[in-house]
């Protein structure tokens, strides 16, 4: 019983950044931009958010500068690929080289050390249930938000006046231009919503799931949070799923050897990576589907008529 509830515990944790990271893109493209750059801004919210709760040893500090730091690089390439109309691709690679070498100059001199447990959720009675208590009353804070925050976001596109004209937006920009909706301005909040949620997803790994920093300590999950937005044929619903289904790979590479699997550890460790791998070349094989289900103008740069 503790060693199944060990492994669900590991799940959730293995997945709570990738819930973040996804969200935050899916949101992205919902209006038509797809930004490559969610390793870049992981990775720099891991460093911001691990370096603040160190310097301050205040963790909403350090979640909040994450969330900054995250915001701040989205804004860097909201400004180069709306006002400057550079290529989405191309600035989203740059944007993830340049988010991996400036948070390994910055973090030179956080090797080694390590922050103290994030906190967690404690109800009395509840909390000590068996195998319930630690899944559903005793998790850190920021599983609980990730959760909260795909429900928000599934609710403002379906039901919000702001979600629709973003979907609007993300189906036919020169439409919803032609009709008075600020497009550029749109797609500023929604990146600026999305590096946020990268942010905190680097924040998450940095402080919460393995609360020491390493250099690279992002490996791909960034990545794979923008496979997991084709996956979900992005639903946040299915994106929070796909997420932990992840997560559950993840895991499970962890504990098979444990489980007598007698498979070299590097052949594990490629599990989470050839999964994405799997995922990616299923759905490609039916683009008709993935050209129903993704916004018309994605990667489609916006000229307003003059």
């Amino acid at each position: 019983m503790e060693l199944i509830v060990n492994i669900l515990l590991g799940i959730v944790i293995a997945a709570t950044p990738l819930v973040f990271a996804a969200i935050g893109e899916l949101a992205v493209e919902k209006s038509g931009v797809l930004n490559l750059g969610v390793e870049g801004m992981m990775i720099v919210g891991a460093i911001a958010g691990f370096s603040v709760t160190i310097e301050t040893g205040n963790y909403l500090a350090g979640v909040g500068a994450a969330v900054v730091a995250g915001a701040l690089m989205a804004l860097l390439f909201g400004f180069l690929t709306q006002s400057l109309l550079a290529n989405q691709v191309a600035t989203g690679l740059a944007l993830t080289m340049f988010g991996l070498g400036l948070a390994a100059l910055l973090g030179q001199d956080y090797s080694g050390k390590a922050a103290g447990n994030f906190p967690k959720l404690d109800i009395p009675v509840l909390s000590d249930l068996p195998l319930v208590g630690a899944l559903l009353f005793g998790q850190d804070y920021l599983v609980y938000l990730s959760i909260l925050l795909v429900i928000g976001v599934s609710w403002f596109f379906r039901k919000t006046r702001g979600g629709l004209i973003i979907r609007a937006i993300g189906e036919n920009h020169d439409a919803a231009h032609a009709i008075g909706y600020p497009v550029v301005f749109y797609r500023y909040l929604v990146l600026l919503f999305g590096g946020a949620c990268a942010g905190l997803g680097g924040a998450y790994l940095s402080v919460v799931q393995t609360p020491f920093w390493a250099e690279g300590m992002t490996a791909g999950r960034g990545w794979i949070a923008l496979a997991l937005v084709v996956f979900a044929a992005w639903r946040p619903g299915r994106a929070l799923l796909g997420a932990y289904l992840f997560g559950g790979i993840t895991i499970l590479q962890l504990h098979s050897q444990g489980f007598g699997v007698e498979v070299e550890a590097q052949y594990l460790s490629m599990l989470p990576y050839l999964a994405t791998i799997a995922v990616l070349v299923i759905i490609s094989s039916d683009r008709l589907k993935v050209k129903l289900n993704a916004p018309a103008c994605l990667t489609q740069p916006f000229r307003a008529a003059t």
